[in-house]
This record gives C-alpha cells, sequence and structure tokens, in this order.
C-alpha cells in the first residue's frame, strides 16, 4: 500500500512540474541570473539564450546576467581576500535594487562556490550558507518573481589547492537539493558535473573542467547549461556534446551565437553599472539607454536570421 501512495505522490508531482513548466514558458520574459564570477563569465547564459532564440523564435525572453565575481550570499569573506584590496561583495547589498530595476518574472540563482569560502567545512559557515539562501529565497519571491536555485559548480579537488573544499561544495549542493521537499524549485548542476569530471578521468587522469579548480571552461559552462535546460524539460539536450549540436537546425546558427555572444557582453556591464555594486575593478558599462538601443540593433540581426 506504501509503494502504491509513493507511486501515485510521484505521478502527481511529475504532473504537477509539467504544468508549471508550461505555464513558465507562457508568463516568463524576463529571466535574471544571479551569481558570482562563474555567472558573471555567462557563457552558460549565452547557450542558454542561444538555445531559446533558435528553437522558440515567437518567444520574447530578455536574459539578464547580474553576476558578479568573488560575490557571496553569506555575506562571509575571508581575511585579505584580493590581497586585502577588498572583502567579498555581499548580495544583500545589492538584491533590493537588482529586482526593483529589472523585474524579472524568473531567477536563476547560483551561490556556494565562494560561500564556504575555501575552507574545510564548517558548520557556522554553513549555516550562514543556508542563512542566505532562505533570504535570498524570500526576497525574490516576495517581489512576486519566480526562483529556481543552482546548485554550486563542482570544485577540483584534484588540483591539491583548498584540501576538503571539494566537500564543503558536496555539502551544501545536498543541503540545497534537500530544500525541494519543501516545493523549492532547485536545479542540479554540481553532481552533473562531478559526473562528468570523473567520467573524462577514466580515459584521461589529467582532464580538468576549471584549470584553477573554480572556474570551468567552455566544456564545463556546456554542462551547467544542459543540465539547466534538462531541468527545464528540454530533453533534446540529453545527448548533445555542445550547445551548436543543438543550433544546427538553422543554417545561421553561428551568426546567431556570435550576436547572442555580443548582445550578453553588453548587456551585462550596463546592468552591473546601473544596479550599483561594491566590487572594485570592474568594467564600466554603457549607459542602459544606449545599452539597449545597441541591444535592439543586435535583435533586429538575430531575427533577421531567424526568418
Amino acid at each position: 500500500m506504501r509503494k502504491i501512495i509513493f507511486i501515485i505522490c510521484a505521478l502527481f508531482l511529475t504532473q504537477c512540474r509539467a504544468e508549471v513548466l508550461t505555464q513558465c514558458r507562457a508568463e516568463v520574459h524576463r529571466i535574471l541570473f544571479l551569481g558570482n564570477s562563474i555567472t558573471y563569465a555567462g557563457k552558460y547564459i549565452t547557450d542558454l539564450e542561444a538555445y531559446f532564440v533558435t528553437r522558440y523564435p515567437q518567444r520574447s525572453i530578455e536574459f539578464i546576467n547580474v553576476g558578479l565575481p568573488s560575490e557571496t550570499v553569506s555575506g562571509l569573506s575571508e581575511p585579505g581576500h584580493a590581497g586585502g584590496k577588498f572583502p567579498r561583495p555581499d548580495l544583500h547589498e545589492r538584491l533590493a535594487r537588482v529586482l526593483a530595476q529589472t523585474k524579472p518574472d524568473l531567477v536563476f540563482a547560483c551561490y556556494g562556490m565562494n560561500d564556504g569560502i575555501y575552507l574545510p567545512l564548517d558548520e557556522d559557515r554553513f549555516q550562514k550558507y543556508k542563512d542566505g539562501i532562505h533570504w535570498l529565497h524570500d526576497a525574490v519571491v516576495k517581489s512576486g518573481a519566480k526562483i529556481i536555485h543552482v546548485t554550486p559548480p563542482v570544485f577540483d579537488g584534484q588540483s591539491g589547492k583548498h584540501p576538503g573544499y571539494e566537500a564543503v561544495l558536496d555539502t551544501y549542493s545536498n543541503w540545497l537539493l534537500e530544500q525541494r521537499r519543501i516545493g523549492w524549485e532547485v536545479a542540479d548542476i554540481h553532481w552533473p558535473m562531478k559526473k562528468y569530471l570523473d567520467d573524462r578521468r577514466k580515459t584521461d587522469s589529467t582532464f580538468v573542467l576549471a584549470k584553477d579548480a573554480v572556474h570551468p571552461g567552455d566544456e564545463g559552462h556546456w554542462v551547467i547549461a544542459k543540465n539547466i535546460l534538462l531541468y527545464l524539460g528540454e530533453h533534446d539536450a540529453e545527448n548533445a556534446a555542445d550547445v551548436k549540436a543543438l543550433l544546427k537546425t538553422n543554417p545561421n546558427h553561428e551568426r546567431i551565437f556570435e550576436l547572442v555572444s555580443q548582445r550578453q557582453a553588453l548587456m551585462k556591464d550596463a546592468w552591473l553599472t546601473a544596479t550599483g555594486h561594491t566590487r572594485p575593478g570592474m568594467k564600466t558599462g554603457l549607459p542602459m539607454k544606449e545599452a539597449e538601443q545597441k541591444a535592439r540593433e543586435i535583435g533586429d540581426q538575430i531575427s533577421s536570421l531567424l526568418k
């Protein structure tokens, strides 16, 4: 009897999830990406946008990247960060402005990599991360937007740097996935990245996704994008070796991808400058009106290639 109830519940949740995603696609026009330097690098966001631009050309969805290098959601910063030049930026300082100015319908939030401060697991630091994630969740929901949390990318312990930190991100990821039980949307990229890394090392022990153990290259960003797509029900991403394999249905896919990349690079700096932050050394973006005009011109070029 218990097994039957479990199966019924599983089927019900699957059906509800499909309905939520269908509704999400219909209602979402602005998607905001929050995170640290991996999100700021933005390759996985470009992959996602290029996919949706070519696969759903009739939809108008704006992909807004406001990832900020070094940032945490925990509010923690190690002594002497950046050679003592500045403490890690804290999302608490800017989130209200970002939400007010971008007015997203959906938020993807990826934190954790910096939140353990590259030290072994500590309950106080872990609690700060959990508190920060709960605060972030509540703030986004209160704004009227939906939120999908993303588990932190994998830290490559084979590098020999920061012993024990690989296990910290395993723990943070597992905790975040557990929040699905209370109804949170959580897309897992951590464990798929870890499996991908382990599988590749079975044939090449020197293989890496991130040369510095933290920041993945294009291949790692594709693993992130792919697993977000799968979470959103885009199952044709399952066997794709890279994003270009999914874009080939359009003969102009290479130029479209290039234009999407240009627009992403233009707008992420414009949005960061417009919304403000405390991190020194960031590129100053164009004023929003000028950036938006250039983005529209790029959009017109993309539209002409989709016909």
